[in-house]
């Protein structure tokens, strides 16, 4: 029973102390910082965005003298649809949640369950969810103001991007950001607005994946626990031709379960973010 205990005791830990290890990134090497944006009551809807392609996508009076014709206008902006999604993988919060998500699907050794579709359904709405600030700020900055003839359609869109950007920044390793910056031959920007896209993104992808990786190892231990546990148990019973896994997966998911850990690890997705 004591040894049950102290895998219990590990489980809890781990899936416990993960935000406050993905916390202590900003500590240990913190990236270009900046306040986080306050307010998510203020997040467009599916019918704001579906206005903005209307509005962007309508002949203007003034077509003809600007050079900026509708067909064209409507090549960008398709265009731009095309790229949502790899621009959702790559410039928000989705890369790692859906990377520590399949982590702890591989840690529970359940195969296929939970299935693909749900692991990517749950990473997209728990993006959603940390998001929400920082589309709040684009919606305020750049959506409205478009709407309401305050800004023109490029203007709206560099407002868009430094509302990601600052995200992206805030997420990011000092260490990561200067590699691009030097291969790229860019001296240090003096403040966020002069970083470049084209390093912001890969600098932040990168910093993505090791935190993910962290947290994703973290997860992993408990569970390696109990398979070294199981397997040592059958070694000593004689049992070398029953796979330990096997014998291990229903300890696993009552341990999960007990824990509750689907919600602890939720909330460790959730508050890794800055």
């Amino acid at each position: 029973m004591n040894r049950w205990r102290t895998i219990v005791m590990l489980t809890v830990l781990a899936l416990a102390v993960t935000p406050a290890v993905a916390q202590r990134q900003g500590d240990d090497d913190p990236g270009v910082t900046a306040p986080a944006p306050a307010g998510t009551g203020n997040v467009p809807g599916v019918g704001d965005v579906l206005d903005v392609i209307d509005k962007a996508t309508q002949p203007k009076p003034e077509d003809k003298d600007a050079g900026w014709t509708a067909p064209v206008r409507l090549a960008v902006v398709f265009a731009f649809l095309a790229l949502l999604p790899s621009l959702l993988v790559m410039m928000t919060s989705f890369t790692r949640i859906v990377i520590v998500l399949s982590f702890i699907r591989r840690a529970l050794s359940t195969q296929n369950i939970p299935p693909t579709v749900a692991i990517i359904g749950l990473a997209l709405f728990l993006t959603l969810f940390t998001m929400a600030p920082v589309f709040s700020v684009i919606n305020t900055n750049a959506i409205q103001p478009y709407m309401n003839d305050q800004l023109s359609l490029p203007e709206a869109t560099e407002q868009g991007n430094l509302a990601l950007k600052d995200f992206m920044l805030r997420q990011t390793r000092t260490t990561d950001l200067e590699l691009f910056l030097d291969m790229s031959g860019i001296q240090a920007p003096e403040t966020q607005a002069d970083v470049p896209m084209h390093v912001a993104i890969p600098a932040f992808a990168i910093s993505e994946f090791r935190t993910s990786f962290e947290i994703g190892c973290l997860l992993f231990v408990p569970f390696l626990l109990i398979d070294l546990v199981v397997g040592g148990i059958l070694l000593s019973a004689g049992m070398m031709m029953l796979p330990p896994a096997l014998v291990s997966l229903p300890f696993k998911i009552i341990l999960f379960v007990m824990v509750d850990g689907w919600r602890l690890l939720a909330q460790t997705l959730v508050l890794s973010f800055r």
